[in-house]
C-alpha cells in the first residue's frame, strides 16, 4: 500500500485535508436553491463510501509496504472493525448536528462554536492518545487558530442578517456537535496499527480503517438521517419520494461532496503517521478559517462590509497562517 515516507509529504497531506474540508461544502450550497441538504446529504454519503472504497482498491492495495486491502480485511479483529465504524457513527452525528445548528442558528454560532470546540477537544484528546510533537508549539498554535475561527465569526456577524438572538436550541445542538466531532477521529486512530510500514495482527491498514469509517456513517444515516428528513429541526417534513425526484446533477453534486470531505480525511488518517494524530487532525479543523475564504471572495458574504470588517478578517488570516506555521513547526 502507499505509505507516507517523510514528514514534509504528511505536512502537505494534512493542507489538502484542511482544503477538501473546508470545501466541500461548496457542493451543499450550489444545490441549496432546489434542493433540501437532508436529502443531499445521502449522496454525500454515498461519495464518502464510494471515495473510501476506491483508495482502498487502489492505492491501498499497490506496493510492497503495509498490508494490502484485502488481506488486512481477512485478518482484522472484531474489536478494531468496531473502533473505525464507531467512529464513523460519531462523525455523522456531529456532521448533521452542525449543519441542524446552522440552519438555526447561523454559521456566525454554529462554526466557531462546533468547530472550535471540536479543534479543542480533537487536538487535546489525540495528543494525550498519542503524545507526538512539541505540547508549547502544538497548544500554541491550536489557540491561534481557535481565535482566528472567533474572529471570523464575530465578523461574520457584523454583516450578515438575522444571526441575532441566536436560538438556544441552535447554540446547543453546536456545542453538541462539537464534542461528537472533537471525539470521532481518536477511535479511527486506535484502530490502525500505529507504524503504518510495520503491520500489526488484528489492527488495521488506514486505507482499511478508512472503509469501516465509511460504513459507520452509512449505517448510522440510516437512523440519523431518517429521523431528520421526518422530524427536521427547522422546514417541512421530505420523504424518500422527494429523494428520487432529484435531478442528476443534483444527485451527482451530492456524491462530489462526499468524495471532496472522504479525500480529506484518507489523507488525513496517511499523514497520522508521520506527523502523530493531534497534529494531522488540528491541521485539518483549521478548513473552518478555509470555509470562511470560499465565503469571502468566492460567495462575496462580506462585500458591503465596513473597513472595521475587513480588519477583523485581516487579523483572522494573520491568526490562523501563524497558528498553521506553529502546528507544522511542533513536530
Amino acid at each position: 500500500m502507499f505509505i507516507i515516507q517523510t514528514y514534509g509529504l504528511a505536512v502537505l497531506f494534512c493542507v489538502i485535508t484542511m482544503l477538501c474540508w473546508g470545501s466541500w461544502a461548496n457542493t451543499q450550497k450550489m444545490a441549496a436553491g432546489s434542493w433540501r441538504f437532508e436529502l443531499f446529504y445521502w449522496d454525500y454519503v454515498l461519495g464518502i463510501v464510494l471515495l473510501a472504497l476506491l483508495s482502498a482498491l487502489t492505492l491501498g492495495s499497490l506496493g510492497t509496504g503495509g498490508r494490502s486491502f484485502m488481506a488486512d480485511v481477512g485478518q482484522a479483529s472484531s474489536g478494531n472493525i468496531g473502533l473505525a465504524i464507531w467512529g464513523g457513527v460519531l462523525f455523522n452525528a456531529a456532521n448533521i448536528l452542525l449543519v441542524a445548528a446552522m440552519a438555526i442558528a447561523g454559521m456566525a454560532v454554529a462554526f466557531p462554536v462546533g468547530i472550535g470546540l471540536a479543534l479543542v477537544i480533537g487536538v487535546v484528546v489525540n495528543y494525550f492518545s498519542a503524545p507526538v510533537g512539541n505540547a508549547g508549539l502544538l497548544f500554541g498554535g491550536m489557540g491561534l487558530i481557535v481565535v482566528a475561527i472567533l474572529l471570523n465569526a464575530y465578523a461574520y456577524r457584523q454583516t450578515a442578517s438575522g444571526t441575532s438572538g441566536t436560538s438556544t436550541k441552535g447554540l446547543l445542538l453546536a456545542i453538541v456537535a462539537g464534542c461528537l466531532m472533537g471525539l470521532f477521529y481518536k477511535y479511527v486512530a486506535q484502530s490502525m496499527f500505529p507504524n503504518f510500514e510495520q503491520p500489526e495482527p488484528g489492527k488495521l491498514s488506514p486505507y482499511t480503517a478508512v472503509v469501516f469509517f465509511a460504513v459507520g456513517i452509512l449505517l448510522s444515516n440510516i437512523v440519523f438521517n431518517t429521523l431528520l428528513m421526518f422530524r427536521p429541526f427547522v422546514g417541512t417534513p421530505v420523504s424518500y419520494a422527494d429523494y428520487f425526484l432529484g435531478s442528476g446533477r443534483d444527485h451527482l453534486t451530492g456524491i462530489l461532496g462526499g468524495m471532496i470531505w472522504c479525500l480529506g480525511m484518507s489523507f488525513s488518517i496517511l499523514a497520522s503517521d508521520k506527523a502523530g494524530p493531534a497534529i494531522s487532525y488540528g491541521l485539518g479543523q483549521g478548513a473552518t478559517v478555509v470555509a470562511a475564504l470560499w465565503g469571502i471572495y468566492v460567495w462575496r458574504e462580506f462585500k458591503n462590509a465596513p473597513t472595521r470588517v475587513l480588519t477583523l478578517l485581516n487579523l483572522m488570516l494573520l491568526c490562523y497562517v501563524v497558528g498553521l506555521g506553529l502546528l507544522i513547526t511542533a513536530r
